[in-house]
C-alpha cells in the first residue's frame, strides 16, 4: 500500500505544464496524434526517468540536473530534424527550466525556514 501511495504522489509530481507544452509543440510539428505521442513517449521515457533517479541517488542533484538538461537538448536536436521552429521552441523551454532551477535555489536560500 505504501508503494501505491508513493507512486501516486510521484505520478502527480512528474506532470507539469512544461511537459504538456512540449508535447503539443512536438505533436503539431510532426502531425502526430497528441494522445498517441503522450503514451508512446511515456513508455520510452520510463528508463530515462529511472536513469535520472539513479544518477541523483549516486551523484546528486547537479548530476541529475545535467542529465535532464542533456535530454532536453537531445529533444531539441531530434525535433529540429522535423521542424527547426519546434526545435528552437524546445531549446528555449529547456533554457527556462535551467534558469528556473537557479532562481528557485537562490530565492529559497533567502528565506529563513
Amino acid at each position: 500500500m505504501k508503494l501505491l501511495i508513493a507512486a501516486l504522489a510521484f505520478a502527480f509530481f512528474i506532470l507539469c505544464p512544461r511537459m504538456a507544452g512540449i508535447t503539443s509543440i512536438i505533436a503539431n510539428a510532426t502531425n502526430v496524434d497528441l494522445v498517441k505521442l503522450a503514451v508512446v513517449g511515456t513508455i520510452i521515457a520510463i528508463p530515462l526517468v529511472v536513469a535520472m533517479v539513479l544518477i541523483y541517488s549516486k551523484y546528486g542533484l547537479l548530476a541529475a540536473l545535467a542529465f535532464a538538461v542533456l535530454t532536453d537538448m537531445l529533444s531539441a536536436l531530434v525535433i529540429k530534424e522535423i521542424s527547426l521552429k519546434a526545435g528552437i521552441e524546445t531549446l528555449i523551454v529547456a533554457l527556462f527550466v535551467i534558469i528556473g532551477v537557479r532562481v528557485a535555489g537562490y530565492v529559497s536560500s533567502l528565506l529563513n525556514f
